[in-house]
């Protein structure tokens, strides 16, 4: 009975509650949200409601674990999932015309989703061995890290999940110390670049032009981006059908089950990529911004455990973990409201889809476990 008691008490103060209440009012939000896209309680619903629960004792089950643990496991980690991406490479499965998942016979496995979490495991594992005055050599090294992964996600193509492995790395080398003035050059590039297509639109747009480094597909998104209206009925009604939702939904929102271009099937990937624009629609604009509050709350806590983390290794990779989240809501808002082309990548807490979920759980159970880890007195 003592041993019972003893791990019911370890499972409670393996919980960061303030993180814990700000996840479960999104899940209420998420389940609220889906209930009204399904139209009901169909399989989706249910299916959520479980994705939920599984990531839930997934989250739970990481944060009982201790953070030195959690480093051990960096290096094997990153290594199996680079390993599985060369795999997908040589033998995965395709679908829709892209490779991106691996047939282990009972189950299907996608193993660039597990790089969100191993890419800055590695690179705080690196960097704490590294504590102290870094050389441009140790972030050459940290870039090698997240360039393998990227190519091969890249490769696969999915570009979305390529970029996000590519933003969390980014972020934790720069929360290692990265000089901001090396960034500079960097961002005259990006400003150049995106003025240049704009200006250079009609030209760069033409079915005959050939972007190189894109797929013909990633190029018809920037050019959707651009200009929605040059295929309404095609690649730009994603764009065009979820703005009009967010707009739709005005100051107040048309009310929960009542709106319009959610029931009457006009929003496409409703359950998925494009779910904040049912929320936008049928809640307005006040539920819009609180919703988003919700996300600044858990992105503020994030910071806060990674501000508080008593090592190196905690710190940089609470920071990585919350850019994550921003990474999600960032993009996906983004390209709802039509500031960003279409990837697929979903709303955190509020898409439907099982490994998103798990991710998220993983990521939250990793702030929990650094969040009450204390150090023993020496």
């Amino acid at each position: 009975m003592k041993y019972v008691v003893g791990f019911i008490f370890r499972m409670f103060n393996a919980i960061d509650w303030p993180l814990m209440l700000i996840l479960l009012i999104l899940t209420g939000v998420g389940l609220l949200v889906m209930h009204s896209a399904v139209g009901g309680t169909d399989w989706r619903f249910a299916d959520q409601t479980r994705n939920f629960v599984v990531a839930l004792v997934a989250m739970w089950i990481v944060a009982m674990t201790p953070p030195h643990i959690i480093m051990k496991l960096a290096v094997p980690f990153y290594v199996l999932g680079v390993v599985l991406l060369v795999a997908v490479f040589l033998f995965g499965d395709t679908s829709k015309g892209a490779t991106r998942w691996l047939n282990l016979g009972f189950t299907r496995i996608q193993p660039s989703e597990m790089m969100k979490i191993a890419v800055p495991l590695m690179l705080a594992w690196y960097f704490q061995l590294r504590e102290g005055p870094m050389r441009l050599l140790d972030f050459l090294v940290a870039v090698v890290l997240v360039m393998v992964p990227f190519l091969l996600i890249v490769k696969q193509p999915d570009l979305g999940t390529a970029l996000l492995v590519f933003g969390v790395g980014f972020c934790v080398i720069y929360f290692a110390g990265l000089s901001f003035k090396l960034l500079i050059p960097l961002l005259i590039v990006g400003v150049v670049g995106v003025g240049a297509v704009i200006s250079h639109q009609e030209e760069l747009c033409d079915d005959d032009f050939n972007w190189v480094v894109l797929h013909d597909y990633q190029k018809h998104r920037i050019c959707t981006l651009l200009d929605p209206s040059t295929d309404p009925l095609g690649k730009g009604f994603h764009t065009i059908q979820s703005t009009i939702a967010v707009g739709s939904g005005g100051v107040y929102g048309k009310g929960y089950m009542r709106g319009t271009q959610t029931h009457l099937d006009f929003i496409p990937e409703r359950t998925t990529d494009f779910i904040f624009a049912v929320f936008a629609e049928e809640f307005g604009l006040y539920g819009g911004v609180m919703l988003l509050a919700l996300y600044a709350l858990l992105l503020a806590r994030g910071l806060a455990i990674a501000v508080r983390a008593p090592t190196h290794f905690g710190r940089l990779l609470s920071g990585g973990l919350t850019m994550i989240i921003f990474i999600y809501v960032f993009v996906n808002v983004g390209m709802v409201t039509g500031v960003l082309p279409v990837v697929g990548v979903p709303l955190p807490l509020l898409s439907y889809g099982g490994t998103a979920l798990l991710t998220i759980g993983i990521a939250c159970g990793i702030l929990m476990s650094i969040s009450r880890y204390r150090p023993p007195a020496r």
